[in-house]
């Protein structure tokens, strides 16, 4: 089954040195699971200062700058994994260097078929 695992936390929270030994981290997570067949996608998200949010209304299109709602922590990234179950899932979720300091949501993905696949 396949998992997204959103990284979410205070994007104030790191100085620019903690980012890049964080993203180094991830990128080893990334390589580690990517030789258990797990790895299918994963990356960091510009800050919600470069966001632009799009609501349709009454048929009318809506845009505005910044994120959908906001919050004390931010959309930061995410891995798109292939897990058994939520217990394996979680378990690469915890390994993700910004759950010492954020929270990464853990949500499985519902597969339509049909979608272009690549």
């Amino acid at each position: 089954m396949k998992y997204m695992l959103l990284i979410y936390g205070d994007e104030q929270a790191l100085s620019e040195t903690e980012r890049q030994e964080c993203y180094t981290e991830s990128t080893q997570l990334a390589h580690e699971i990517n030789s258990n067949g797990q790895y299918l996608a994963a990356n960091p998200l510009h800050p919600t200062s470069m966001a632009t949010s799009v609501r349709v209304r009454n048929g009318k299109r809506l845009v505005t700058d910044g994120p959908f709602a906001e919050t004390r922590e931010q959309l930061g990234g995410y891995f798109l994994i292939d897990a058994k179950n939520l217990d394996e899932a979680i378990a690469i979720a915890a390994r993700i260097p910004t759950a010492r300091k954020g929270t990464v949501e853990v949500r499985p993905v519902i597969e339509i078929p049909g979608l272009p696949t690549e």
